[in-house]
């Protein structure tokens, strides 16, 4: 099997010293013919904290039908309940403009942007290292693909350098036949 710097040169058109940590463990994969792909999210998720993991269920609900449909009707509730003890001329708790109400939604806002935020930036990293990760897997597999198709023009070409040597020898035959009549015939007879 060829060593990196062969396969370097051969395969990715670059000197060794100038390959990336990534290109090189590919390398090394490929000439020990070992696996490359894994399953990224799995080993992402694994090593999540807690922070991490919550932060990723309050995205996730933030951004669901069921939070806008749960919060429209909080609202919905809240505004029509204040509306209608102001109009039965009761004290309402948040009386229009509802600053309260205001007061609690940019509280949740607060809270809920930063913690969206954390969730995608840690979704942008996961998504970066199994772009990493794609690109050793697709290297690898271009690597095999250019290999098979060396060994399969070694062999086309051995083939042909069989064949060659086939017709060879028998037109050599053939030329002696042709010619073994006209030596042995007898003339005149």
């Amino acid at each position: 099997m060829k060593d990196i710097a062969t396969l370097a040169r051969q395969f990715l058109h670059t000197r060794p010293e100038d390959l990336t940590e990534r290109e090189r463990r590919v390398l090394e994969r490929f000439i020990e013919r070992r696996r490359i792909s894994r399953n990224i999210s799995k080993m992402l998720d694994k090593d999540m904290s807690f922070g991490d993991r919550l932060a990723d269920k309050v995205a996730a609900f933030g951004g669901s039908w069921k939070f806008i449909i749960l919060f429209g009707v909080v609202l919905a509730l809240w505004i029509g309940g204040n509306t209608i003890l102001v109009l039965g001329k009761a004290d309402a708790f948040d009386p229009y403009p509802f600053i309260f109400l205001n007061l609690i939604l940019s509280m949740l806002a607060a809270i809920q942007a930063p913690v969206i935020m954390m969730s995608q930036n840690r979704q942008a990293s996961k998504d970066r290292a199994a772009a990493g990760y794609d690109y050793e897997v697709n290297l690898k597999a271009e690597l095999e693909i250019l290999q098979l198709h060396e060994k399969l023009d070694e062999m086309r070409q051995n083939q042909l350098t069989t064949v060659l040597e086939q017709q060879a020898a028998q037109l050599a035959l053939l030329e002696r036949l042709v010619q073994a009549p006209r030596d042995g015939a007898p003339q005149g007879a």
